[in-house]
């Protein structure tokens, strides 16, 4: 079970997740981890950096450190995931033109979900971060599919302007590479890293 906390109280636990994305916490969850979620205040909108695989892992590090400041004794769990088509960087939709924008270039193509973790922990000088990209395949979809969808209200506060663990699922054909990754946290490597270190 996760355990919300304001920034004012510290946890006894000894892992926190540094953002307040559901999709996130039920990851962990269902990964069997204990811990505790400090959602960063960071400003995304102050990095500006081409690069893709760049511009989440630096997210990530940045928000996993913000939180870090105050909880130096723990270990830390930054993400940031973004979606790419065509070389165009998709976030989260801004309204429901930009959702149908999203979709529409989505649609019959093949996409890049990439996702930046960082894990720190200041008291012991460890931060560790890195990026993981799954290909996705889409259906081609319809405008009525499209509009049908948009009106689920499930593609708002979803990078990419869908939700594979959703509804969304119907029109995904194919990915390779990590599950979870596409859903906004690579899980595997995370676990394998905490590990590494001892920490679960």
């Amino acid at each position: 079970m996760f355990k919300v906390m304001s920034k004012k109280k510290f946890d006894p636990l000894l892992l926190i997740l540094a953002s307040g994305s559901p999709r996130r916490k039920d990851l962990l969850n269902q990964a069997g981890l204990i811990f505790s979620v400090v959602p960063s205040s960071f400003d995304e909108q102050s990095v500006c950096i081409e690069s893709n695989e760049e511009f989440v892992k630096t997210l990530a590090e940045k928000k996993a450190a913000d939180v870090s400041k105050k909880h130096s004794d723990k270990w830390v769990i930054g993400a940031d995931t973004i979606v790419t088509c065509k070389n165009k960087r998709l976030g989260k939709p801004k309204s429901k033109k930009d959702a149908r924008r999203m979709l529409k270039l989505l649609s019959g193509k093949m996409h890049h979900v990439i996702t930046g973790y960082a894990i720190e922990c200041s008291d012991k000088n460890i931060m560790f971060s890195d990026t993981v990209t799954t290909k996705v395949y889409f259906k081609s979809l319809t405008d009525r599919e499209i509009k049908w969808y948009i009106d689920t209200k499930e593609p708002f506060d979803k990078a990419g302007a869908y939700a594979i663990q959703g509804i969304g699922s119907r029109f995904v054909k194919t990915i390779y590479g990590s599950y979870t990754n596409v859903v906004g946290l690579p899980v595997y490597e995370v676990i394998e890293f905490l590990a590494s270190k001892n920490v679960i």
